[in-house]
């Protein structure tokens, strides 16, 4: 059985949070974690925070064996976009695209291989 976490709305880029999200997919859940526990990114924070969430998920809703989760998707999507403006020379202005992220983890419990 599946279970799903999703963060919405993260203010990080989309292309910064899939550098760490590229390294987890497929993997059990709890190298995952170590992965992102030594991960020196920021969004590596992020998204152990949302694998504990789909944990909790998993365990809450259906019996499944934690030891046997793997995560079967990441992604990350992008959101909206804050958009500003600040100053440049000769009295101009530059917009400056602060962007959104969501992340998606899906994980699946792992079939016994006979």
């Amino acid at each position: 059985m599946e279970a799903r976490a999703i963060t919405k709305f993260v203010r990080i880029s989309p292309r910064k949070v899939r550098l760490v999200v590229d390294q987890i997919r497929g993997k059990g859940v709890e190298e995952a974690l170590n992965i992102l526990k030594f991960t020196p990114k920021r969004s590596a924070g992020i998204v152990a925070k949302t694998v504990r969430t789909a944990v909790a998920n998993a365990e809450n809703t259906q019996s499944v064996d934690v030891d046997r989760l793997f995560i079967k998707q990441a992604k990350v999507d992008e959101a909206g976009m804050w958009k500003r403006f600040t100053s440049r020379a000769q009295g101009r202005a530059t917009r400056v695209r602060k962007r959104l992220s969501h992340v998606t983890i899906v994980l699946d419990e792992a079939q016994e291989r006979s």
